[in-house]
């Protein structure tokens, strides 16, 4: 990348070495792509005809305990950058802190939820203590691969959709000192949808707006905010993401060609979020609560350009021919697609009911009181941040026990641990059995997703939050679980007392197989469509979540994470098991609902 004048925004259009320069970009998050699918992913933008590669910043995996950082491997940025300028696209950096992104709490770790009093998106000085030691991390790491250094990151976005938050106004001005602070000289940016314009920005930061349909006035009420500077769509949603319960969220190419053609017509730059969506491996999947808590899917397909697996779609075609208008040059060859498997079915062979495995889990706690995931004594102390936590205690009868909304997110239920029921928002009370004796009441918690948007961010500590009560009287004396599936936890279990699949599995339980590949490994899908709910891990990676209620009964099962020969997957049951696990070459998305028709508000 050469060398001279940034990217500049002092006039109607950007200018990048002082020449016009139009944004054509796209959003590809690192976090959600394995490592080794990376440059396929990117060639595959660069032959669309797109010039700049945005993504996010996960703070909640580069940080996952206060002051432990990771930046290897499949969380190398350094390495996803360097990639992209090797490969001649430039880059707008999004580090948040917040980034949304339909991510577990918005990106945020969730460590920061110990404090009681914790205000986060704000001045609050917990929070403020806590950006400054991860930018000191963080900024550091990426600052020679700024344009100014030589290399492609041409602009840094300050936080992220903050006029949808906006609680604190000096806000704002601290996570763009963080930036100046600490050396960085490139554009910053700020992105709002229409309605966050108002109070989204911060002095000196262009202003630039998200959106997927033009009805709105939101380009030109954007230009008046800031006239004779460049317009820029940051995302311009080609798709949408899913919630569980829900169908699959499509959006017509013909529709979004007929916007994003408007939107180049009007000279205006163009972000495509997203570009490849990936998948949100493991118990990354965000939520969402406009006053009804729905947990979205691991699959973040989006109905993108590229598919979860990196597929061409109709969109990619139809954006390649319309973006190859606005290059002198002729397009890169589009790459061809990797091959897929679908494997022959494979039996499940080994099972170990849950009960079993509780003496494998880190520690068994004890409390008085309820104590919520974050604060567990946990993880040196970070608390549990994923997963699902075991409270126990002994109740002498029957009668209604009621979640008093204490329960985040769900929880099944048991007697001398047998299922009695399930507790959840909607559902909070239940009837139990009586008995004349002293019996265990089990209560297993599961963490759905922290919700990512919205004014709900403020309430995301998970487990029992509060007292649950049998017969209006609060439980009291329980022995705590942290069951969170960590890889430490699955490397002990595999030294279980594992046995036959019984004829009839008491759940919930852990199921094992083994899936025997001859050459080299390929990408692939395992459809979950037959089974309940649960987890399925596969080498130790967590692909995600499965539920019979859809839309998602397909997880990715990305080829770099297979290796030649016998490949381990566990499944996590809560509900029902079956003899086999079945593969597939392509997903299945069920039935779909296409996001232009419906009202713009049931969206956000």
């Amino acid at each position: 990348m050469s060398s001279g004048r940034g990217l500049m925004a002092n006039s109607s259009q950007f200018t990048l070495e002082g020449k016009p320069f139009r944004i054509l970009g796209g959003s590809i998050h690192y976090f959600r792509v394995p490592k080794a699918h990376w440059e396929d992913r990117l060639l595959k933008m660069k032959a669309c005809g797109l010039n700049t590669l945005t993504t996010y910043v996960p703070w909640n995996l580069h940080e996952p305990e206060r002051g432990m950082f990771n930046f290897q491997d499949q969380l190398d940025l350094k390495a996803y950058i360097s990639l992209a300028a090797k490969l001649g696209l430039w880059v707008i950096l999004r580090p948040g802190p917040y980034i949304c992104a339909e991510w577990d709490l918005g990106g945020l770790p969730s460590w920061l939820l110990q404090d009681k009093h914790m205000q986060l998106r704000t001045t609050y000085p917990g929070f403020v203590s806590a950006v400054n030691a991860y930018f000191d991390k963080l900024i550091p790491l990426i600052k020679h691969l700024m344009f100014q250094g030589g290399g492609p990151i041409i602009a840094v976005q300050v936080e992220n959709e903050y006029g949808s938050y906006a609680k604190d106004d000096k806000y704002m001005a601290f996570i763009k000192n963080c930036l100046l602070s600490r050396g960085i000289t490139e554009l910053l940016l700020t992105s709002d949808n229409w309605e966050g314009l108002k109070c989204g920005g911060v002095e000196e930061a262009l202003k630039t707006v998200n959106l997927q349909r033009l009805s709105f006035g939101a380009i030109q009420y954007l230009s008046d905010m800031q006239p004779q500077r460049p317009l820029m769509v940051m995302e311009y949603w080609s798709g949408w993401f899913d919630v569980w319960g829900e169908n699959h969220h499509i959006f017509q190419a013909d529709d979004m060609l007929a916007v994003v053609s408007e939107i180049l017509e009007r000279g205006v730059s163009i972000n495509l979020y997203m570009f490849h969506g990936g998948s949100s491996f493991g118990f990354m999947n965000g939520a969402m609560d406009f006053g009804t808590y729905k947990s979205q899917v691991n699959s973040y397909d989006y109905d993108a350009p590229l598919s979860e697996a990196g597929d061409y779609t109709p969109k990619y075609h139809v954006l390649r021919t319309l973006f190859s208008q606005y290059h002198s040059e002729p397009l890169p060859d589009v790459p061809s697609l990797q091959k897929r498997s679908a494997y022959h079915p494979v039996d499940v062979q080994q099972y170990l009911c849950l009960w079993d495995t509780l003496r494998f889990a880190d520690k068994q706690l004890k409390s008085e009181k309820p104590i919520n995931m974050e604060n567990l004594p946990v993880n040196n102390n970070n608390g549990q941040s994923y997963g699902y936590t075991l409270y126990e205690t002994t109740i002498t009868s029957g009668g209604t026990l009621h979640s008093m909304n204490n329960i985040r997110d769900r929880a099944l239920v048991f007697v001398d641990r047998q299922p009695v029921g399930s507790l959840n928002y909607k559902t909070q009370e239940l009837t139990i059995p009586d008995g004349k004796r002293e019996r265990t009441l089990t209560l297993l918690v599961e963490n759905c997703g922290r919700v990512n948007y919205g004014k709900a961010l403020d309430n995301q500590r998970k487990g029992l939050v509060g007292d649950v009560t049998l017969n209006n009287a609060p439980l009291r004396d329980f022995t705590i679980y942290c069951l969170d599936m960590r890889p430490s936890f699955m490397k002990r279990l595999s030294s279980a007392p594992w046995k036959s699949v019984p004829h009839k599995p008491s759940f919930p339980g852990f199921f094992q197989a083994t899936l025997h590949v001859e050459e080299s490994p390929r990408d692939t899908f395992l459809n979950m469509s037959d089974w309940g709910k649960g987890v399925v891990l596969i080498n130790g990676q967590n692909l995600g979540r499965h539920w019979f209620i859809g839309p998602q009964h397909y997880l990715y099962v990305p080829g770099p994470w297979l290796r030649r020969g016998e490949n381990q997957i566990i499944v996590f049951e809560e509900h029902k098991s079956e003899e086999k696990l079945v593969f597939a070459e392509n997903p299945d998305h069920g039935k779909t609902i296409d996001v232009y028709k419906l009202p713009f508000c049931t969206l956000l």
